[in-house]
């Protein structure tokens, strides 16, 4: 059995993180990805334990006072953060844990886990960041236009992670991260 590790994947919004941390999924059958928690109500067809853990004001305000999350933070009025007590377990059993996060939020579980592994996904260049971004079609130009300006902020601290990608090509991308993850699990 391997042992179990916190990997933390972080980098700009578009850079693709999402994508690779679904086909690490499919390439590593010991990988698990955390499930966040928040205060927000479900949406249609979200569930309860697979989608978030969707909690009151009251239960939120608990975990975080009695040190139950890893990172936390507040955005558009609802909280969202990463439950402890599921990460110990699965990195108990040898899982591959894997948190899809901000960069904020990163460094928040680095300094509560400095054992964790930071991963920061980076895009070729913020020219073909924006055509990502501006190819969803899903955000008008002022969204996107802060989101620029976040992703130069979160870039100039891409030297703090422990390993660093750019994913100009998928397959490519996914192997590194893929390498990177056996690579400390086999230690």
């Amino acid at each position: 059995m391997r042992r179990g590790n916190l990997f933390v994947i972080s980098g700009p919004s578009g850079a693709g993180k999402g994508t690779l941390v679904a086909r690490l999924l499919d390439e590593l059958p010991d990988a698990w990805v955390s499930v966040s928690a928040t205060t927000r109500k479900p949406r249609p067809g979200e569930v309860h334990a697979t989608h978030y853990f969707f909690l009151s004001d009251e239960e939120f305000d608990d975990l975080v006072a009695h040190d139950g999350l890893l990172e936390w933070a507040s955005y558009s009025g609802n909280r969202y953060g990463t439950p402890r007590a599921s990460v110990e377990e699965h990195m108990a059993a040898g899982d591959q844990v894997i948190l899809e996060i901000e960069v904020q939020g990163a460094f928040q579980v680095k300094e509560r886990m400095p054992f964790a592994h930071l991963v920061f996904v980076e895009p070729p260049s913020l020219e073909e960041l924006r055509r990502r971004l501006e190819g969803r079609g899903t955000e008008d130009a002022a969204a996107i236009e802060a989101r620029m300006s976040t992703a130069q902020i979160e870039l100039a601290r891409k030297h703090e992670y422990d390993h660093c990608l750019v994913n100009d090509d998928l397959e490519r991308a996914l192997g590194e991260l893929v390498d990177y993850v056996n690579e400390q699990a086999e230690q």
